[in-house]
């Protein structure tokens, strides 16, 4: 069209030395170009160097009059891509309901012409604009249905875009896992693209992922390959971010000294670039510091700062670390209702948070399939024509006769079938008296086979457990009399005595353990074990409990959370201290030197959900479902402490006896999570 090579000659002598080589070569070679798709091809790649550009009025210009020509030229991929980048500048715009109808014309040609390359491109693209605009559902489905296409044809730069898409929906769907997946795959391809902006911005985010996910010393080598790629020309503020989160990381594994070098370091950077989110949260976390080491009044001053700052500011996180700070600062100091003040503030603002930032159901989004719409068409009855009056006449009469039969037939067919409904009934009468009579017999029946059941399954329990005593029981007492023969003979010194034992004392309390289990599942077993339920503060079993696990915790060197709150439930208390017991125990038995253990409770549904983590060896995908069997499975602990494999079978017994249920979720070498759901009110069976 001649308004087209107008503009193209307009903007090549015009704009020429403005624009890069690219734009002008295009321009030129757009001017001489014949009327037909090569020509619109060609426009399209001048259109697409202009977007790259942020020229968008002359790709507008040009889109206008490439759409044109692709409609009189019967090019319809050409109209599909102008409507595709007149979308991408409507996005840029933030004029999301225009940009969303030309992605949507768009990919409805590509379906036409099934250009799978494209549909996907313009997927990816509408997922784009969901998230921005808050809808992660829906952004998520569009860009995993382009990822496939991406990956199969190694186009880098898309999936880049396509994976960060992913990953920030799952993240604001506070999904970690999968955000974490996403994210270390958009770091793999911004490797491959040698694009450092993106390499830094998925390193801080699977950073600070790990952290979520109290990964702490993950957590800390990927901050600190931030911490090196920072440019101080163009990333102040990343780097006033980072120094920080470095010093928190270290501060939450209990390396003081690195946590104070960061910390200060991070106060002093954010200070001079006068950036006061890096400020408020390097006063949090060393005033934390502070508080730790017992330096009260220096602690005093960073967190009130802080506090100051936290009123003004957007950072909700940090300010409920502010909260909390405070409570125990006028706690320490002896101020109890200023410490009641704050740990009311911090409970409302962490219920609020809860509920902002609840687990969303992952979305099923595995096979993505294109729903067709069919349309039904109607044919219209026509009149003959003729003589009308004469051809009513005839209708009305054999109308009239129709209706005499209908009438006539309805009759006869309602009294056949009251007869139907009379016998039926009578039949009905008889059976159910005989489904009665079979039903008392059939419950006779099922008692006497229960019992049968019942009695078999005790001796089956007898010969188990006679079984376990006979074997690790009598290992662990006999090595413990071998030791004392041998004192006893002077056959060891009183010193080679004193190096046995560590080596006893495991014994003994692997005897003790298995003595434990044993009769909690003999009890379990032989008798009707009734819960007496009662309502009582989760929290004081928690703290009970950590003590018991006190010295193998500090053999160990394991870092211990407490996270757990005041929260009542209903339930049988001596069972719950045996359940809690259990996983405290497991978490400690297969945690390595170093590794953490997080205890923590939350009301979800108006249930307590208990929760024991640990970041140690974890357990595989095949003995995962070995757990919670009356199969004795047991594996030996991280400094070859034995078990009985029934603690597990007792926790789940001792769980549904009080209306509640338990599970597990675990990756090796990362660690597990040991959920029970009990109720805080009374269950009515």
């Amino acid at each position: 069209m001649k308004r087209l090579i107008a503009l193209a000659a307009f903007f090549a002598v015009f704009y020429g030395h403005s624009q890069t080589r690219e734009i002008d070569s295009l321009a030129i070679q757009l001017a001489y170009q014949k009327q037909n798709s090569s020509k619109v091809d060609t426009s399209i790649h001048l259109i697409k160097a202009l977007y790259k550009a942020e020229e968008y009025q002359k790709a507008l210009l040009y889109i206008s009059e490439t759409e044109q020509l692709s409609l009189s030229t019967n090019y319809p991929k050409g109209v599909a891509e102008a409507n595709y980048f007149k979308a991408l500048i409507y996005a840029k715009k933030n004029d999301y309901f225009n940009a969303i109808d030309h992605f949507n014309k768009s990919k409805k040609i590509y379906q036409q012409l099934k250009d799978t390359l494209g549909i996907a491109k313009v997927s990816n693209s509408i997922g784009l604009v969901e998230i921005k605009r808050g809808n992660y559902s829906t952004g998520l489905v569009n860009s995993l249905s382009a990822i496939r296409i991406f990956e199969e044809r190694n186009l880098y730069e898309d999936l880049s875009l396509a994976y960060n898409n992913l990953a920030e929906a799952y993240y604001n769907t506070n999904q970690v896992d999968k955000a974490l997946e996403f994210n270390l795959k958009a770091l793999r391809v911004s490797e491959r693209l040698q694009d450092s902006t993106g390499i830094k911005m998925s390193t801080k985010n699977i950073a600070e992922l790990y952290s979520k996910r109290k990964e702490h010393r993950k957590a800390i080598d990927y901050y600190e390959d931030v911490l090196a790629m920072i440019n101080l020309q163009t990333d102040q503020s990343l780097k006033g971010e980072v120094l920080p989160r470095i010093g928190e990381e270290y501060l939450n594994i209990k390396a003081y000294d690195k946590a104070s070098e960061y910390l200060a370091e991070g106060l002093k950077y954010n200070r001079a670039i006068n950036d006061s989110e890096g400020i408020l949260r390097a006063l949090n976390s060393i005033g934390s510091l502070n508080l730790k080491q017992n330096k009260t009044r220096l602690a005093e001053r960073q967190i009130y700062e802080a506090h100051e700052l936290a009123k003004s500011a957007k950072n909700q996180e940090e300010l409920l670390k502010n909260y909390k700070l405070l409570m125990t600062l006028d706690s320490s100091k002896g101020r109890f209702q200023n410490a009641f003040r704050w740990q009311r503030e911090y409970f409302n603002l962490k219920q609020y948070l809860e509920l902002e930032n609840q687990p969303q159901i992952p979305i099923n989004t595995d096979s993505i399939e294109e729903s067709l719409s069919t349309e039904a068409e109607n044919e219209a009855l026509y009149m003959p024509s003729g003589d009308k009056g004469s051809n009513n006449t005839k209708q009305v009469k054999n109308l009239q006769l129709l209706s005499y039969a209908l009438i006539v037939g309805f009759l006869g067919v309602l009294t056949f079938l009251l007869l139907i409904y009379l016998k039926r009934k009578n039949t009905i009468k008889y059976t159910r008296e005989l489904e009665e009579k079979n039903a008392q017999i059939q419950l006779q029946n099922d008692a006497i086979l229960e019992q049968t059941h019942h009695l078999e399954e005790i001796n089956k329990v007898k010969d188990r457990l006679f079984s376990i005593v006979s074997h690790d029981l009598k290992d662990s007492i006999s090595s413990i009399k071998g030791f004392l023969d041998l004192l006893n003979e002077d056959s060891i010194s009183r010193e080679e005595f004193n190096e046995l034992i560590p080596e006893l004392s495991e014994n003994a309390n692997n005897a003790s353990l298995l003595l434990f289990n044993l009769l909690n599942w003999s009890k379990s077993q032989m008798q009707s074990l009734q819960p007496k339920p009662e309502l009582f503060n989760i929290q004081d079993i928690f703290h009970s409990k950590l003590n018991l696990v006190d010295q193998k915790v500090e053999q160990k060197r394991i870092v211990v959370i407490d996270e757990s709150q005041e929260d009542f439930i209903y339930a049988d208390k001596s069972m719950v201290e045996i359940i809690i017991q259990n996983l405290l125990t497991n978490a400690v038995k297969f945690s390595r030197v170093g590794d953490i253990i997080t205890v923590s409770n939350r009301d979800v549904g108006g249930k307590s959900l208990i929760c024991v983590e640990d970041t140690g060896v974890g357990i595989s995908k095949e003995n995962l479902s070995k757990l919670f069997q009356n199969n004795n499975f047991t594996t030996v602990g991280t400094q070859n402490e034995k078990g009985t494999g029934l603690g597990l079978t007792i926790c789940k017994e001792l769980v549904e006896l009080n209306n509640g249920r338990i599970w597990v979720e675990s990756t090796p070498n990362v660690g597990t999570k040991f959920y029970v759901e009990l109720p805080k009110v009374k269950v009515e069976n």
